[in-house]
């Protein structure tokens, strides 16, 4: 099982990325080992989708990267 998950930042944003374990993932972002969060904690999780694949996981995350996925994401999961 892969989860794709919703962070929500600090500062506001929301970050996107997709992980087999989801609450070792969330730790890692807690403690500041995640460059790209490091700046912006805490995070909040505040959605996952489990999929069955890493690929099913890995486009999944691209899609609620896009613009549209963005949109639907923030509309739908917060």
């Amino acid at each position: 099982m892969w989860y794709v998950y919703l962070l929500e930042l600090s500062n506001g944003d929301i970050y996107v990325g997709s992980t087999p374990d989801l609450k070792a993932r969330f730790e890692t972002h807690q403690s500041g080992h995640v460059p790209s969060t490091k700046a912006h904690r805490p995070a909040k999780l505040r959605a996952y989708v489990a999929v069955e694949t890493e690929s099913k996981a890995r486009a999944l995350e691209r899609y609620f990267k896009s613009g549209s996925g963005k949109a639907i994401a923030l509309n739908r999961f917060l």
